[in-house]
């Protein structure tokens, strides 16, 4: 580890570090527009000057020069502030002062880096030159006169999203950031380059002159659009949540977040349900609710199904649960019927951090760019980083990497053809994904583990074997029990008289005609359409929940905002129930339910990796048939709260399926 002097402090920094992270090391701060620690290193803004020796006497890109034994740096010369307000001073010749229009004010690297490091003055009086907008998508507003050419966006595009759809043209003063022929980035991580943007270039389009930052509340949240648990933050003003940001988890989904879980959350206002409802005569009646009680006790026996959705925390499902008994339970809303014995078996073992390890990659019917955009990001960095190599069974997509197809047979998986058993022998940390796409056929969930054995995947040190699930109730709901011997179809079987449906929208609800149905949720969507009693519940955003995310990470979310109208917390409403169907639940606060959950279940009362331990059930091996599509269609309209999201049907409308949306003045 060399040993190097910054501002006459000694210290030692890592191998291959550079000169600007050893200044970070030391305490100093470095400013910097294009360099950011997840993209590769540009060197192009200038503006982490520093003066090093040995070494010409000039000041030098910090980030892009190795820190090397014996170095001497300096940060606060005069030639260091000299430089660094030249170099601002260059940057402000043709940027706009549109800071009290611009959604960036407030939390702009330019504005705060201009006061601590520029002059008071500019000595430059040419005209300032304009660049045309550029389109980027629904998501993604532009104000390109601003730009001061940093790349990020480039960059995280080609080397996290994996899409080479933004670059550069023209040279010098001319020189334009653009997408391709300037369509919209077809990208699932497109919102990202808003945080990317260290000025006011991209911003936000759905978010565009709604508030400033100083106006919000902020409140640490746990995404539910997917299984991968991203950890947000969501702020609001008043009663609404105004915008979705990534929080900061190495392990989970490092500083990124998908479209969906950005700019979804203008759903949480449409299409709510804010009073209970009673279907009388055919139609749904507005109800208090003694009455909406009253109607679910004539049906009550004593127990009752419940059917949990996709978006559930563990205290809806654990209150439901208490109160409804144990023996007709389920989650998997779709019809998925595997093997539940094993929690380790149905669980993303890699850990999502720890597929970047991989060496060998097999994913069997998944679609990984929607179902997991995150995970999918990792799989990009086995690839450029340790040039791991990728099969896959199923219809051929683009993941935006390059893929070995197998085909969409099922057989590859008892008899591996040459170029995936052969890669496999010599693979140190080989790993297999499994997705909903193969999942609901049988015997794959017993071929996939037999697979696992064969090529052992699961070592001392490693274990391979991952199913991949893209509901984030789903580990959840399994460490809860909510899996019925034989799935939904078994359980609709045994016709119970009455059914809760926990925000469960996906469901076949003609299985359930005989039943009573109850829908508790927030959104009216399919769920609500064929309920006799609807009792509005809390989106994910107005109450503190706890969800386990695909690798079995226990994590907490908070609230952020108040239901509407007389919609109520979810586990408040099983415990009024409760009191009416004489079989009154042992907690009447949030904390209380929580120590009677961590009681039922502890690995839930401890936030972090649950430990299922490695056990193999012993299931069938014998597997036939073809995959023929993915689960999810449509990306961007995958639950309630995406379909009641006008951003997220524009996406939908204008990515997917090509249709022009025309603003008021086109």
């Amino acid at each position: 580890m060399p040993k190097v002097t910054v501002d006459g402090l000694e210290l030692e920094v890592p191998a291959g570090a550079t000169v600007l992270q050893a200044c970070e090391m030391a305490g100093k701060e470095i400013p910097r527009f294009c360099y950011h620690e997840r993209l590769s290193i540009a060197g192009n803004c200038r503006m982490c000057l520093v003066e090093v020796a040995p070494g010409p006497p000039k000041p030098q890109a910090s980030c892009a020069l190795p820190a090397t034994e014996g170095q001497i740096i300096r940060t606060d010369t005069p030639m260091v502030k000299k430089a660094r307000e030249g170099v601002m001073e260059f940057l402000l010749i043709n940027h706009p002062l549109d800071c009290p229009i611009c959604d960036q004010g407030g939390e702009c690297d330019l504005q705060d880096q201009s006061v601590a490091y520029g002059r008071g003055a500019s000595r430059f009086d040419e005209n300032k030159r304009a660049v045309s907008e550029k389109y980027m998508g629904p998501l993604v507003k532009t104000a390109m006169t601003r730009c001061i050419q940093c790349t990020r966006c480039v960059r995280f595009a080609e080397e996290v999203a994996g899409i080479e759809e933004i670059g550069a043209i023209g040279r010098g003063e001319n020189m334009q950031i653009t997408t391709y022929l300037e369509h919209a980035m077809q990208s699932e991580l497109s919102g990202n380059v808003v945080d990317l943007c260290p000025v006011g270039a991209l911003t936000s389009k759905p978010y565009a002159f709604e508030a400033r930052p100083w106006e919000l509340k902020k409140t640490p949240s746990i995404d539910v659009m997917d299984a991968v648990g991203t950890n947000i933050r969501l702020d609001s003003r008043g009663r609404a949540v105004l915008r979705a940001l990534p929080r900061i988890n190495d392990d989970v989904n490092e500083e990124w977040a998908s479209d969906k879980t950005r700019h979804a959350v203008d759903g949480l206002t449409h299409r709510r349900l804010d009073k209970p409802y009673i279907r009388k005569d055919g139609k749904l009646v507005a109800a208090d609710w003694a009455e909406a009680f009253d109607a679910i006790k004539a049906h009550w026996t004593g127990e009752a199904a419940v059917l949990a959705g996709d978006q559930v925390d563990c205290e809806t499902m654990f209150a439901a649960r208490e109160l409804a008994g144990t023996s007709m339970l389920e989650g998997r809303q779709t019809g998925l019927a595997y093997d539940t014995s094993s929690l380790s078996a149905v669980n993303f073992n890699t850990t999502i951090a720890g597929i970047e390890n991989a060496d060998v990659i097999l994913l069997v019917g998944s679609d990984l760019r929607r179902e997991a955009p995150l995970v999918n990001t990792r799989i990009q960095k086995a690839i450029r980083k340790r040039k791991a190599k990728v099969f896959a069974i199923g219809p051929v997509t683009d993941l935006t990497y390059k893929v070995e197809w197998l085909g969409d047979d099922l057989s590859a998986l008892t008899k591996a053809p040459k170029a995936l058993s052969d890669a496999l022998k010599t693979a140190e940390r080989p790993a297999i994904i499994v997705g909903g796409g193969a999942l609901r056929y049988d015997g794959v969930h017993g071929a996939a583990l037999a697979f696992a054995k064969k090529y052992k995947l699961v070592r001392d040190d490693w274990n391979g074997f991952n199913i991949l699930h893209f509901a984030a109730a789903r580990m959840g709901g399994l460490m809860l029990g909510y899996a019925h011997d034989g799935g939904i179809k078994k359980l609709a079987a045994a016709q119970p008289k009455l059914a809760f449906f926990l925000g469960a929208d996906e469901v076949d609800y003609s299985l359930f005609a005989g039943s009573f149905k109850v829908y508790v949720g927030h959104h009216g969507d399919n769920g609500a359409h064929h309920a006799d009693v609807i009792l509005p519940g809390a989106a994910y955003s107005e109450k503190s929940g706890t969800y386990v995310n695909l690798e079995g990470r226990v994590q907490r979310g908070e609230r952020a905002v108040f239901p509407p109208g007389d919609a109520r917390e979810d586990w408040a409403i099983f415990r009024a129930l409760s009191d009416v169907l004489g079989k009154r639940l042992p907690f009447d606060s949030l904390d209380a339910l929580r120590a009677e959950m961590t009681k039922a279940v502890p690995a839930l009362g401890v936030e972090g990796l649950a430990d299922y331990g490695w056990s193999e059930p012993s299931l069938s091996a014998d597997v036939s048939g073809k995959i023929a599509d993915y689960p999810i269609k449509d990306f961007y309209l995958t639950n309630a709260i995406c379909r009641a999201s006008e951003t997220m049907q524009r996406c939908s409308a204008e990515l997917l399926y090509g249709t022009q949306i025309l603003e008021a003045a086109e």
